[in-house]
């Protein structure tokens, strides 16, 4: 959630000198860090607050308390921290990118198995529907894209049907195919992401057969959702107007990384990097660090010397 909300509520009901008097008790692991204070009868102020704004404060505020604890899990093992388990129900991917982890292993270390017995081909995997959630953040389909157009409507809509039964878990979607999105009917508690790597459509070819990351992000502006999560992952060099169009997606959080494999991909320089980073977090936006490093080129550069 981006504090600038917050702020700009909570100024409206500060004393007139600036200064809140009395004391505030909060659990230890809140110690050493920011915190941001909202006071009650901001719910009660509706004259106040512009036409619509309330309802969708309380939600951003209710979505915020039951994530906040996840944000910065330590030591976690799932590709992004917030993430608590996984989930596969439909496996597999057409998008051929160069990069791709899951792919690589599906066909080798787990190319024995049922699942991927016919390699990374898209696959609905029933078994997976008896399975029963209680609570944290459930990343549908880590093992291939399932909004990508090789899909059949009806498998999304079985994943979906089924979602449905949990209310109180949240669930992460991750496609390189968001104008799907726009076709199916979530519930309050999925999260809508999309990977989007660069917004230079002409270093990507080569790299993946999935839609432009032009498409990809007029897609996520379009998309009317409160909870939008964006991957940059493996980051691929961009423009100088890369930030402005994140800002008009609106993500309620962005995860940021280098490629892990060496693949030699067009990355932006380490200082780019840092720089989109700093210009997101500055303008209010929840920024999760994950391999961060010189560019593979930097590297060499510097061993050469």
């Amino acid at each position: 959630m981006r504090e600038g909300i917050i702020e700009k509520f909570v100024s409206k009901f500060e004393p007139r000198d600036g200064t809140i008097q009395g004391h505030l008790y909060l659990p230890k692991e809140f110690a050493g860090k920011e915190v941001v204070v909202i006071l009650k009868n901001v719910f009660s102020k509706h004259e106040l607050l512009p036409q619509g704004t309330l309802e969708r404060f309380k939600l951003l505020f209710k979505r915020h308390r039951s994530l906040c604890k996840l944000i910065e899990r330590e030591h976690s093992t799932k590709m992004f921290s917030i993430v608590t388990e996984t989930w596969n129900p439909v496996t597999g991917c057409l998008h051929h990118c160069k990069y791709c982890w899951a792919r690589r292993l599906a066909e080798t270390r787990l190319k024995n198995s049922k699942r991927y017995s016919n390699g990374f081909t898209p696959r609905l995997n029933k078994e997976e529907f008896n399975k029963k959630f209680r609570g944290g953040v459930v990343f549908v389909s880590d093992m291939g894209d399932l909004f990508g157009d090789f899909i059949p409507d009806e498998w999304i809509e079985l994943v979906l049907k089924h979602v449905k039964k949990f209310p109180n878990t949240f669930f992460l979607f991750l496609t390189k195919n968001p104008s799907r999105y726009h076709n199916f009917d979530f519930p309050e508690n999925a999260i809508l992401g999309a990977t989007i790597e660069t917004d230079k459509d002409s270093i990507y070819e080569g790299i993946s057969k999935a839609p432009k990351p032009s498409e990809r992000i007029k897609a996520m502006i379009e998309l009317n959702w409160d909870a939008k999560f964006l991957s940059i992952e493996p980051i691929l060099d961009f423009t100088s107007k890369f930030w402005k169009k994140i800002e008009k997606i609106n993500p309620f959080m962005i995860y940021v990384g280098y490629d892990n494999y060496n693949h030699k991909l067009p990355e932006p320089t380490l200082d780019k990097t840092l720089s989109l980073i700093k210009k997101l977090r500055d303008n209010g936006f929840l920024v999760l660090e994950k391999t961060i490093r010189r560019a593979w080129y930097e590297k060499n550069k510097k061993e050469d010397k």
